[in-house]
């Protein structure tokens, strides 16, 4: 895998999601329980090495005294049952349909540059984590094979972690990190 620095990884991050209503953040991973450190992803840990994600809900309102805001306060079982394991090349596609509403890679039509030079960004985000990340989605449909998602079409199933009626996204994790991509929508 590629390796990347933080101007690079913070440009595709921004390119991407600056017209989603995004939650793009990483922090450290501290515990062999890795939904542990996503919830201190969730509460808005710094970023261990200072990059800068995208993180549109912190300036709203609502979240004046909710440090997790979008997000709904769930204990780590809760989180851990709501996500599945997915295969690297779901996770580039589904870093690409993030992109926009509706979770599918029909969101990248509205970008100047072509598919391959959008999955070039998407890679260059994944590689931040390494060879040996795991990925992870909220993302599911009812006969899809285990660990590998098809983002051609809509008609996902999702279970929330939001106050949205709509929330999805994948979470990397290596061994020093836990990143955490998200977008939402009010439906």
């Amino acid at each position: 895998m590629q390796s990347v620095d933080q101007s690079s990884w913070e440009a595709a991050v921004r390119h991407l999601y600056e017209d989603a209503y995004p939650f793009d953040a990483t922090g450290p991973r501290r515990h062999e329980n890795w939904v542990l450190d996503l919830l201190a992803v969730m509460d808005r840990v710094p970023d261990p090495r200072g990059w800068t994600g995208l993180d549109y809900a912190a300036q709203m309102p609502e979240a004046a005294g909710f440090p997790a805001f979008p997000f709904n306060d769930h204990p780590p079982e809760y989180i851990a049952q709501r996500l599945q394991e997915i295969d690297r090349d779901s996770a580039e596609n589904l870093l690409l349909a993030l992109t926009g509403d509706g979770c599918t890679l029909s969101n990248l039509a509205h970008f100047k540059e072509s598919e391959e030079e959008l999955r070039a960004m998407a890679r260059t985000i994944l590689a931040r984590y390494g060879d040996k990340a795991t990925y992870h989605t909220n993302i599911n449909r009812p006969g899809h094979v285990r660990g590998t998602l098809d983002f051609t079409s809509s008609g996902w199933a999702y279970s929330l972690l939001s106050v949205y009626t709509e929330d999805y996204g994948l979470v990397v994790v290596s061994d020093t990190e836990v990143g955490m991509f998200w977008n939402f929508s009010d439906c």
